[in-house]
């Protein structure tokens, strides 16, 4: 069987990287993987599987993508095309359809996209949701990473609960469970008490500005060092905020880093500031890691964290309870082996066979 996976790039992003696990697991089990992208780019090209193929037009805008998915399509004739990302989903429909409708098409969402659109696309939210009313009716399936993103689907495009698949992201770390390197100076520098992580791309949803305003209180009671992974627009910005409250040497963000594990096994605690979460991998892979947990109640990382059995939760884009939450946790003792547990229900063989098993059913 072949499968075609869709997408924009191959960015650091996290529904790029989920792509990139599910190809190598399943090309691990005998299936055929192509990526189509718009442009072959990306952090993750490095590390996908050998036996996966990328092909490109090399376009730059979305529309004008349509007639080479087309093209593709009829060439290449994949049993099942896997398409993610709003406006791409669509996009990839139209293709589909114009192709001749070749093979099963499976379109998957990762953000709850009416808060999206709205707030970081800037589009009116009646157009999005009738975008998704004249396309997505015709694909073989559809896929949401989290109940929220369904709802939010459903919401929009006034489709039935029951249209929409909830397949969560897996977690596909890969490492020793109960590895730990808790004295790592050349990632977090000498004579810190407590090491704070978060990762995300450094935009306006992930809310990062509000995080480092909560640390900015957490570091005057504790010798306390944050770092944030990722890259993005919001850099300069909370470069600017890190200065201007006096926390050069208490907040660093090195960057984006393909394997960013010996953060996550080094941390004492893990923080998610954003302000709407599709699903939210990075909880995951700190579980993962035995690493506490602090999120802000923003979609699928309630789902992860069962409601607060597994981490804490606040209100978004509060301050005060976000503070609060980062302290007492780090005053508390945790379990890690229930959190690994916990993250062994999104293990990546799970989830892979869940997508394998929704693509034979339809």
């Amino acid at each position: 069987m072949k499968i075609s996976i869709i997408l924009p790039d191959l960015r650091g992003g996290g529904a790029e990287r989920l792509h990139v696990n599910l190809a190598k697991e399943w090309i691990k089990h005998g299936y055929l993987v192509e990526f189509f992208l718009m442009k072959k780019q990306g952090e993750l090209l490095s590390i996908l599987p050998n036996k996966s193929k990328v092909l490109s037009p090399e376009v730059d805008r979305i529309r004008n993508f349509v007639l080479p998915i087309r093209k593709y399509l009829r060439i290449n004739k994949p049993d099942i095309v896997l398409s993610a990302m709003w406006p791409m989903t669509s996009i990839t429909t139209l293709a589909w359809i114009l192709s001749g409708k070749k093979g099963k098409l499976f379109l998957s969402d990762h953000v709850i996209l009416g808060i999206s659109a709205v707030n970081e696309l800037f589009l009116p939210y009646r157009l999005v949701g009738l975008s998704l009313k004249v396309t997505y009716p015709f694909a073989t399936g559809i896929i949401a990473v989290s109940r929220s993103v369904r709802s939010d689907l459903c919401d929009l495009g006034k489709f039935s609960s029951c249209d929409v698949k909830v397949i969560n992201n897996p977690a596909a770390l890969g490492i020793p469970l109960h590895s730990s390197d808790k004295h790592n100076y050349k990632l977090w520098g000498k004579g810190y008490d407590y090491h704070i992580l978060s990762v995300g791309t450094l935009k306006f949803e992930k809310n990062h500005k509000s995080l480092i305003k909560s640390f900015s209180y957490i570091a005057k009671k504790y010798n306390a060092k944050l770092i944030i992974l990722g890259d993005g627009d919001q850099r300069s910005n909370l470069e600017a905020l890190v200065i201007k409250l006096g926390l050069e040497n208490h907040v660093s963000m090195p960057g984006f880093f393909l394997d960013p594990y010996p953060w996550y096994k080094s941390a004492d605690l893990f923080v998610l500031s954003s302000l709407w979460e599709g699903f939210g991998n990075v909880i995951v892979e700190a579980l993962e890691c035995g690493v506490p947990v602090v999120s802000t109640d923003s979609g699928g990382p309630s789902e992860i964290l069962d409601g607060g059995i597994y981490g804490r939760l606040v209100p978004i884009d509060d301050c005060d309870a976000l503070t609060t939450a980062i302290s007492e946790s780090l005053q508390q003792s945790f379990d890690a082996n229930l959190l690994i547990n916990r993250a062994q229900d999104f293990s990546l063989v799970k989830i892979s066979q869940e997508y394998l098993d929704y693509f034979l059913i339809n």
